[in-house]
């Protein structure tokens, strides 16, 4: 009797989770809309990944093999539906990806029947994670992630220390995946890299994270960029910084692009994330840039501060105070689904348009990197706002 009451209250729990309808929040800053629930959390993974559902070896209906989180998806629109490659990261702490599918990349977000067997090369990974998704134009879909492993010269009983490398795989499907050697290049280890979706004189051009260590950056940090000659084997010869971190700001720990970057008719329109230390630990927000349509290695426009910051319930879970994104897809009719994690442990959607998010970032002026100048610029603001009012050009 236990078993059969567990099984129907837990199926009637997640088909009424899977199926709840999502609304955007009323207000907002007017750049994009979040929504009310998060599109995807670990409740959503089917209950067979996680029960054994045999009454006679799981009478009591124990979940078997838990999963901890979801979060930090890659995305795509394939046919008319938004596909996330979502990370799913167990109670063991491994991570896996998975493809869970939406009509409209909003809500109904269900995952496939099976996760995505990745293909592990010579030196097997021991953690994969934040698959950036991008349909190149040689035809590919290719999915670029980071593939963590034990640091071979770490001192005996010290089993923390890693190396991060840059995981290459391809696909025509999701479902089938072709393994590709890891990214090789100067730096000692590398996180975030993400494919430009477009060749540049012939070459692949890639955003890169060059650092020194696992978790610390060292004395390099910031968004690289560097050409390959082929997927096949990718080696990047000469990185340069196109990003930099910069001292009290948003960016001064570290900073990462997010998803490939949308084209525009005014430049390449850049998602990505910048970290900085607190009392509490690192907060990670998103941020965004323009770079020149011709040298995306060129960045043209830097608007001051973060687009999305975690608040009230994404400030808490697992890994608390973060907001993550790598991604994002734009639509043929010009509206772009941001696709971010809260803290480590669920994912969420903003969306926004092409129209909004260049108007947010050619006329919103950059970080002065002081506060008087600071001062100065929001002075600029309130002043122009009260001749309006004194005018009565407007009424507050």
């Amino acid at each position: 009797m236990i078993f059969e009451e567990r099984l129907k209250y837990l199926v009637q729990e997640h088909n009424e989770l899977i199926n709840r309808k999502n609304s955007a929040v009323k207000g907002g800053n007017g750049i994009y809309d979040r929504y009310v629930y998060p599109v995807i959390t670990n409740a959503y993974t089917p209950l067979f990944w996680r029960y054994d559902l045999d009454k006679e070896t799981n009478p009591y209906l124990m979940e078997r093999i838990g999963v901890n989180c979801a979060f930090n998806p890659g995305a795509i629109e394939l046919n008319g539906n938004i596909y996330l490659v979502v990370r799913v990261e167990g109670n063991d702490r491994k991570s896996f990806f998975a493809v869970a599918e939406s009509h409209n990349g909003i809500d109904n977000f269900r995952f496939w029947d099976y996760p995505i067997v990745m293909p592990e090369t010579d030196s097997p990974d021991i953690n994969v994670y934040d698959m950036r998704l991008v349909k190149h134009e040689d035809g590919w879909i290719y999915g670029l992630f980071c593939t963590e492993r034990k640091d071979p010269d770490a001192p005996f009983g010290d089993t923390s220390s890693a190396v991060a490398a840059c995981g290459i795989a391809r696909t025509k499907d999701l479902k089938t995946w072709e393994r590709l050697p890891d990214l090789k290049t100067s730096s000692p280890q590398q996180r975030n890299v993400v494919l430009h979706p477009e060749f540049i004189n012939g070459k692949y051009a890639l955003y890169t994270r060059p650092q020194d260590g696992f978790i610390e950056t060292g004395k390099g940090g910031g968004i690289g960029f560097g050409y390959a000659d082929s997927m096949e084997n990718a080696c990047i010869d000469d990185e340069i910084l196109m990003e930099c971190k910069e001292y009290h700001t948003i960016k001064e720990v570290k900073n990462g692009q997010g998803p490939a970057p949308i084209k525009t008719d005014k430049g390449w329109l850049h998602i990505a994330h910048g970290v900085r230390n607190t009392a509490a630990g690192l907060r990670y927000v998103v941020y965004a840039f323009l770079s020149d349509l011709e040298n995306p290695e060129i960045v043209t426009h830097r608007p001051g501060g973060f687009l999305i910051a975690p608040e009230g319930e994404e400030r808490v879970g697992d890994v608390s105070n973060v907001i993550f994104c790598n991604g994002a897809v734009a639509k043929a009719n010009g509206d772009i689904y941001i696709y971010y994690a809260s803290s480590d442990t669920r994912c969420h959607v903003a969306t926004t348009s092409v129209d909004k998010m260049l108007d947010y970032i050619i006329n919103t002026p950059e970080d002065p990197l002081r506060s008087y100048a600071c001062v100065q610029q929001r002075i600029e603001l309130i002043s122009k706002n009260l001749k309006l009012i004194s005018s009565n050009k407007i009424t507050l």
